[in-house]
């Protein structure tokens, strides 16, 4: 039986894995980030919930923490409670060392998804990632294909010390710090929750700073947007006759929708489905068999695009587009 919970004090968390103790399935602790966050991660939550069900052979129990404690928290708990595996999109890269260790210990498998954790890739079993820095370095190339007199960047981050944001901010942070017409004018973060609100805030306080912006590089569709609604309320354009280059990522199909008609320039997609092949690994092992084309880091890396406004087509959006 799937338990839907928030996340609690870790003897909460075993008190209620320990009410289906003698259930049927594959016991199964699945932490994740707040779906709230953006809809790629909607996406994401609805495809581990719809794999890791009774009928396809779990007991699975569902935690959202959007922090590295809370994760770690619910992570013992789940240790403690003898789940047979652990699945985790880690809301920061690092301190997981200790966590891990004591999993392999008991004998518990974990396998990363979304995500990556910074720590010897024997403490995890495997890792189904989107190749993060590749999308960073995608939509920086695109950016400098455009040949632009001068790069004015807002930059909008997301959760700081998340694999994302780390990912998409240091190939942008490497290309102005080694290219004189490359500059970041302003940088701030949506934080935990890559808020399109705070988002708006640090494009009102650059507009209203007098700081010359003609790029914004936001690291998610709804901070994207967020930077859209200051532009609008200030009058001032964007888009592919505009004054101000639109950037996002995870390709909602709203945001597409968005590129479609001009009004944003690129989307960077981020794959949100990753239950399927790690569903496929939980069954391999539980038959006895090896998982195979795993790389040396143990990762199988999603295959992903980048989508530009003068050529994204309506197909584009139908099968790519999320929600």
């Amino acid at each position: 039986m799937k338990k839907f919970l928030a996340i609690v004090l870790t003897l909460a968390l075993v008190m209620a894995l320990g009410a289906s103790a003698f259930a049927d399935g594959i016991k199964v602790g699945i932490i994740n980030l707040d779906p709230s966050e953006s809809g790629y991660r909607q996406a994401n939550v609805k495809d581990l919930n719809d794999t890791f069900t009774a009928e396809n052979g779990y007991d699975a129990t569902f935690v959202t923490a959007p922090t590295a404690d809370k994760q770690l928290e619910a992570a013992k708990g789940f240790i403690t409670a003898g789940v047979k595996y652990i699945l985790v999109s880690a809301a920061e890269t690092t301190g997981w060392d200790e966590v891990l260790e004591e999993a392999q210990e008991a004998g518990i498998q974990v396998f990363l998804f979304d995500r990556m954790i910074d720590c010897d890739p024997s403490l995890y079993t495997a890792a189904v990632v989107s190749d993060m820095r590749q999308e960073g370095e995608t939509a920086v190339a695109w950016l400098e294909s455009l040949g632009l007199e001068e790069y004015k960047i807002l930059h909008i981050q997301g959760q700081l010390g998340s694999a994302a944001q780390i990912g998409r901010s240091d190939p942008l942070t490497e290309k102005c710090e080694a290219t004189e017409n490359w500059t970041i004018v302003r940088e701030g973060t949506g934080g935990d929750s890559w808020d399109p609100n705070e988002a708006r805030k640090i494009a009102e306080a650059a507009i209203d700073g007098g700081e010359e912006f003609n790029i914004v590089y936001a690291e998610n569709d709804g901070m994207a947007d967020g930077v859209v609604a200051a532009l609008d309320a200030k009058g001032i354009t964007h888009g592919v006759e505009g004054d101000v280059i639109v950037m996002g990522f995870d390709c909602n199909k709203w945001a597409l929708e968005k590129l479609l008609a001009g009004e944003w320039n690129y989307d960077g997609q981020c794959s949100p489905f990753q239950a399927g092949v790690i569903d496929e690994m939980i069954k391999t092992l539980e038959a006895g068999g090896a998982i195979e084309g795993l790389n040396e880091l143990n990762q199988i890396i999603s295959v992903e695009k980048g989508f530009d406004a003068r050529t994204i087509t309506q197909e584009d959006i139908d099968t790519y587009g999320l929600g």
